[in-house]
């Protein structure tokens, strides 16, 4: 099973091995999508968790014991089309090619089943067309 899941870590928690522990104390593997970790900070991660739902529920169960915040990750990426020129700066940046330009045409294509919410492409868009929607 696969659950994509946000962690935000207490300043306390942030040197804490995290991933580690998901592997070797539950058997749980940790994709991290997008990490903001700095020492003596608050943490954010983004990771999608790979395992048995229940190792996955029990390892969710022991990070909130921790004092790690775990939300599930419902954001998606959406394309303002109205407002895209279709200058092709996102696919740059963008690490699974979810964006891309179409050969032939040169516009914007999008495949949202490729796309991890990184989110690297949003700050990267000269006219601001591309957000995240809850």
């Amino acid at each position: 099973m696969k659950k994509r899941v946000t962690l935000t870590f207490p300043r306390r928690a942030v040197q804490m091995p995290v991933t580690y522990r998901l592997a070797k104390d539950f058997n749980v593997a940790a994709n991290i999508i997008r990490a903001q970790v700095a020492p003596n900070q608050v943490g954010k991660l983004v990771v999608e968790l790979l395992g048995d739902i229940d190792e996955i529920g029990a390892a969710l169960e022991w990070m909130e014991s921790q004092n790690i915040q775990v939300s599930l990750a419902s954001r998606e990426i959406v394309i303002d089309e109205q407002l895209c020129v279709d200058c092709g700066l996102c696919t740059g940046v963008c690490p699974t090619q979810a964006l891309t330009l179409h050969p032939q045409t040169a516009q914007l294509q999008f495949a949202r089943s490729h796309c991890v919410v990184c989110e690297q492409c949003i700050p990267t868009c000269p006219v601001q067309a591309i957000a995240t929607n809850f």
